[in-house]
Parts: C-alpha cells; structure tokens; sequence
C-alpha cells in the first residue's frame, strides 16, 4: 500500500470520502444523464462494488439521486455551487465535526485553552476553510483532461492554500 496511489491520498479525507468526492466531481462534470456505478467507478479508478455502496449513501444522505433501470444511474441532488467538500465527508465520518482538546480527555475549550490550542485553532481552520470548498469552485478550472481523476492523490481533493 506504501507505493500505492492511496498512501499518498488527503489528509483531509478519509479513503471512502475521498472516493466519494471523486465520483461526486464526476457526475458534477457530466450532468447530462445518471451515470451507473460501474461507470464512475472506472473513471475514477475506484472498486465497483465498494463505490456502489459510497454511492448508495451519498443518496440516502441526499446528497445524489439514484434512479433504477436500464437508463438509471446516479446523478446529483444537490447543485454544485450549494455541496461543499465538508458536506460529502459528513456522510462518512459525522465525528469530524466535534472538537476535542488534543491534550485533555473532553471537548476543546477556548476559555481554558491547553498548551496547543493556538496553533491547533490556526491549523483546524485552514482545513475547515478547505472542507467549506464546492463542488463548483473545484470544478472551476477546465476539467478537460480525464486523467484529473485518474488516482486519489490526483485530483482537487485536496486543497492547497499557500
């Protein structure tokens, strides 16, 4: 796995939500008809059966739409510029959202602040400032090239701000 395209993926994301993101760029960039699994799957480069089940709960969480039968697919239920980054990690990792002291066995508390709440606050900023990107800004460069989404640590996934 050390050499393997996902040891280098975000350190913002889990491996589910990465893959998630990834096929919600997808259907974003090719919202003209659903799109089955299978065929995110490999565009993206992800297990069919493993991003069926991601997919399946990006729909019930509303985030896609699944229709059944021979022109189903899954298709996007939230517009782009309205689905951020955080929204789609929720889905796989809801703890995200609660902050707990590095140092203490409790919730973080800025009124009695441990030794490493400063840079901790500036460095969990920056990434909430990532999370809080859409869909529609990720997209925003032209996204013509299909090997942007060819491995995890390819793509926008990850948002640099320097």
């Amino acid at each position: 796995m050390r050499n393997s395209p996902l040891a280098q993926r975000s350190p913002l994301l889990s491996v589910t939500a990465e893959y998630a993101l990834r096929a919600v760029l997808v259907l974003a960039r090719d919202a003209s008809r659903p799109m089955r699994a299978d065929e995110v799957a490999a565009v993206i480069g992800a297990p069919r059966n493993y991003l069926a089940k991601t997919l399946n709960s990006l729909a019930k969480s509303g985030i896609v739409s699944s229709t059944r039968g021979p022109l189903g697919g899954f298709s996007l239920a939230v517009e782009p510029d309205r689905l951020t980054v955080a929204d789609i990690a929720a889905v796989f990792d809801p703890s995200a959202a609660t902050r707990m002291c590095l140092l203490r066995n409790h919730l973080c508390d800025p009124a009695n602040p441990c030794s490493a709440h400063a840079r901790w606050s500036d460095v969990s900023g920056s990434a909430r400032d990532a999370m809080a990107t859409t869909i529609a800004t990720l997209l925003g460069a032209p996204a013509t090239s299909p090997d942007l989404l060819t491995s995890p640590s390819s793509t926008n996934a990850h948002v640099d701000n320097t």
